[in-house]
């Protein structure tokens, strides 16, 4: 959450010359209304269901940069969908989440003690995302720029 997964995958996209996917933008757009109100709504499980859908539909569909929610992992299907791909996990550590988010009321998992509940969704996530992460690219401290070259370097991916 907040570590620039939408901002560096366009940053990507662009200096790949390919097309960017968000598949949170996705969810929104299907649903009409913003991921907290959907578990405000509905609960986490029922966005979970929506959101294990629309990952496997971007994979299907989409060949260019895809940006996943943080909780995606979590379910197996999606890890060994991803297992086939070159996914990189975007770190950074519980300061730098709070500088860059605040970790506000608008996160719907940290509406209660956010720091405490943020180190805990990621002592119980990260384990997940190296899983299936191909690079970790810590972002603590870099520009948006930064963190997509880190990324192109640790792909070794070259700009179109």
């Amino acid at each position: 959450m907040g570590v620039g997964k939408t901002t560096v995958g366009e940053l990507l996209a662009d200096r790949l010359g390919t097309a960017f996917r968000d598949t949170d933008a996705d969810i929104v757009a299907a649903q009409s209304r913003e991921i907290a109100d959907i578990f405000v709504d509905e609960g986490e499980p029922y966005f979970r269901d929506l959101e294990r859908r629309a990952v496997r539909a971007a994979v299907e569909e989409h060949d260019g940069v895809l940006a996943l929610g943080g909780g995606a992992i979590l379910d197996d299907g999606t890890r060994a969908l991803l297992s086939a791909h070159p996914v990189v996990y975007l770190s950074m550590d519980v300061e730098e989440a709070v500088k860059r988010t605040g970790l506000n009321q608008a996160r719907p998992l940290l509406a209660v003690n956010p720091r405490k509940q943020w180190r805990e969704l990621m002592d119980a996530r990260r384990h997940l995302y190296a899983e299936v992460a191909r690079a970790v690219v810590a972002t603590d401290g870099r520009t948006p720029e930064e963190v997509a070259q880190a990324v192109l370097d640790a792909l070794e991916l070259k700009e179109a």
